[in-house]
């Protein structure tokens, strides 16, 4: 039989050769099956080093900075040229029928719907924008009179001209023209101010920013981490004010640069380029908001790809590489020891799952000499 500690000095070598080359800490060693060793007929002197078999939770895992913000960042833009005279409040939640900002003394109102605000709706045009206007109308509680459809019609113009008086407007006239009503899937939050009071804007300005009100956590991955920002990896998050949050990644976040567009979720694709970092958002599990004391702060975003719950786990110095293929762990009972065939699963951290007939937790094997 040839020496266990020089094979052991291969596999290890072996071992950090893959893990330099790998994207992320850990590498996964496929084995043959089998039983004991043929080399466990004969028992070998105690080794002088030894180790212990333990069980635990392995996690393949990167750990970055992260922040607390909101998904779905987007831009509003004004379709018409005007003056700002009344800004949008950064921070604040708009819920339908609310005004996001004023622009000429006429509020700009948020209403719920995916088709974007394109036309200047009146008397006889007919559309989806139209079934849309109709259905917020009548959620707002001015649609007694109103049938719901695709048509502009009396009654809409009636409706309307009622929920253009509740607004204040004072050329209540039944139409609603480009720019009075931003669409939007649902409430939004405003992230930012872009047009203060009496600034002039139009069709290439950006007034404000808003995003869903549903909190995130945005972390940027290197390029070589790419694997991570896939949709599903589980985050582990170490929270500002303290304790541990859980969530998943749920997409890539939309660069601010690509924003474009009144009721668009980002102008492009937003995805990054080969070789680029690349920044995700992640989802927090249970819905909850955070609490204000982590609100600001950095976070602590860990990243894990693969895990292994309550496994047999050794150092990956223990582990043989035997002559008649497959892996193995030298067992030490009291002065001597004896070679046992194993499984081994995945690797992270210095540990590797093990796995074979007769191993337990506690049990004696054999380690490299440091």
């Amino acid at each position: 039989m040839s020496n266990p500690a020089k094979r052991r000095r291969g596999l290890i070598a072996l071992a950090a050769g893959v893990t330099a080359t790998g994207v992320i800490t850990g590498i996964m060693l496929l084995t043959h099956n089998g039983g004991d060793a043929a080399a466990d007929a004969r028992r070998a002197k105690r080794p002088a080093t030894t180790t212990e078999v333990t069980r635990t939770d392995l996690a393949v895992s990167k750990t970055v900075d992260g922040r607390l913000d909101y998904a779905q960042r987007r831009a509003v833009k004004s379709p018409v040229e005007g003056t700002v005279t009344k800004a949008a409040r950064p921070g604040r939640t708009v819920s339908l029928g609310q005004p996001l900002y004023e622009r000429d003394a006429r509020p700009v109102v948020l209403l719920y719907g995916a088709t974007p605000m394109y036309r200047a709706m009146k008397v006889g045009d007919r559309g989806p924008d139209v079934l849309q206007l109709e259905r917020n109308l009548r959620d707002l509680g001015f649609g007694s009179r109103l049938y719901v459809d695709i048509r502009y019609d009396a009654a809409t113009e009636a409706a309307v001209k009622a929920w253009q008086k509740s607004l204040g407007v004072i050329d209540a006239n039944g139409r609603v023209d480009k720019g009075d009503i931003v669409f939007q899937r649902g409430p939004v939050r405003v992230v930012a101010a872009d047009a203060a009071l009496s600034d002039a804007v139009g069709p290439s300005d950006t007034v404000l920013t808003v995003a869903s009100t549903e909190p995130v956590v945005r972390a940027s991955l290197d390029a070589a981490d790419r694997a991570l920002a896939a949709n599903g990896t589980k985050a582990e998050i170490v929270m500002p004010g303290g304790g541990t949050r859980h969530g998943k990644v749920t997409g890539l976040a939309t660069p601010e640069s690509a924003h474009s567009g009144e009721g668009a979720a980002g102008g492009g694709s937003g995805a990054p380029s080969e070789g680029e970092d690349v920044e995700v958002e992640i989802t927090l599990d249970g819905g909850a908001a955070p609490r204000q004391k982590d609100q600001q702060g950095t976070l602590s975003v860990k990243f894990v790809s693969e895990s292994r719950k309550n496994v047999l786990t050794v150092p990956v110095d223990a582990v043989v590489a035997l002559r008649e293929g497959g892996y193995g762990l030298e067992v030490v009972k009291g002065a001597t020891s004896h070679m046992v065939a194993v499984e081994t699963g995945l690797s992270a951290d210095g540990r590797i799952e093990v796995s074979g007939p007769g191993l337990t937790e506690g049990m004696k094997v054999g380690a490299a000499e440091q």
